[in-house]
């Protein structure tokens, strides 16, 4: 794997080991982000279900301020500690060891807030209509904040959230990527 754009362009980052984790391609991870993007000017990132960080990271690459990776699997984790020292962003990033539901509760109360929120859970357990529910409850998305949601294509997402609504859904052989954006109130 590597970082397709930006600060970091070309340079590789490690993938986590064994076959529990399925990383996004460069390709699709480049047109993702010439649909979102394709460069930020500035803002804070939530990386949910980080796996090896591929996706918090490029986005780091391309202009956002902050990232914090949550991912409950130890490999996962010690993966994404080792790509932020490759890249040295450590001063750019928080990386915990958590459950995705009990990471957004505990960062709700800190009352932090996202311009930018990946989830790329499991195929087989994934739970992004609870997630992106829990995220509006919350009010962990900024206005004009995009969620962007990885899931299995003969899977079905909710079209809207409260003030959270899809914006695109595009199609990558067995995977769907729906973007969600928060109505500006």
């Amino acid at each position: 794997m590597r970082i397709v754009s930006g600060e970091f362009k070309g340079r590789r980052i490690k993938a986590v080991p064994g076959r529990n984790t399925r990383p996004t391609t460069d390709k699709v991870k480049e047109s993702l982000f010439n649909i979102i993007g394709p460069y930020f000017d500035g803002g804070d990132c939530l990386d949910l279900f980080a796996g090896s960080g591929n996706l918090g990271l490029e986005a780091i690459s391309r202009g956002m301020d902050t990232c914090i990776f949550i991912d409950r699997d130890y490999k996962a984790f010690s993966t994404i500690r080792d790509n932020v020292k490759t890249l040295n962003v450590d001063e750019q990033v928080e990386v915990y060891k958590r459950d995705a539901f009990k990471a957004l509760k505990q960062i709700a109360t800190q009352n932090r807030t996202f311009d930018l929120i990946f989830l790329d859970p499991p195929y087989k357990h994934q739970q992004i209509n609870d997630i992106i529910f829990t995220i509006n409850e919350e009010g962990l998305l900024n206005n004009a904040g995009m969620i962007i949601a990885e899931y299995p294509k003969e899977d079905f997402l909710e079209k809207q959230f409260g003030t959270i609504e899809e914006y695109k859904t595009l199609t990558y052989g067995i995977t769907k990527i729906t973007i969600f954006i928060k109505e500006v109130e």
